[in-house]
């Protein structure tokens, strides 16, 4: 399996830094709530951002109206999801680095099977 990380570095800085953002607008949340959002909280605000995620796609593919700067909220809010991925692995206990290698290396490793089957019978029934 290659190891995309390898030369690149690991989630693990990001994480670190995620997780001390996030620790931040916990500090928020008490002060204003009287306690943090819970996983399921901050899933659902994940899936909301997922949500207008899909729409600035839509926006920078032409089909949807936007008056922003569809490229720099598509970045900003692409790097935000990437945020949440990264503080809810944290909070599930779950090694983003090693959840991203293994399951892309099963990932390149089966499509790259499948491809190779499918290259192999078009080259047999050309014959």
């Amino acid at each position: 399996m290659i190891n995309l990380l390898t030369n690149h570095g690991s989630f693990t800085a990001a994480t670190e830094r995620a997780v001390r953002v996030r620790k931040l607008y916990q500090q928020l949340e008490a002060d204003n709530h009287e306690n943090v959002w819970t996983t399921e909280e901050d899933m659902l605000a994940f899936t909301t951002d997922v949500g207008a995620l899909g729409r600035l796609v839509m926006a920078a593919e032409g089909r949807w109206v936007y008056d922003g700067d569809v490229h720099t909220d598509l970045k900003d809010k692409l790097a935000e999801c990437l945020w949440w991925v990264l503080v809810l692995s944290d909070r599930l206990g779950v090694d983003a680095t090693e959840a991203f290698t293994s399951f892309i290396g099963r990932l390149d490793t089966g499509l790259a099977r499948s491809v190779a089957k499918v290259d192999a019978a078009v080259t047999a029934h050309e014959e």
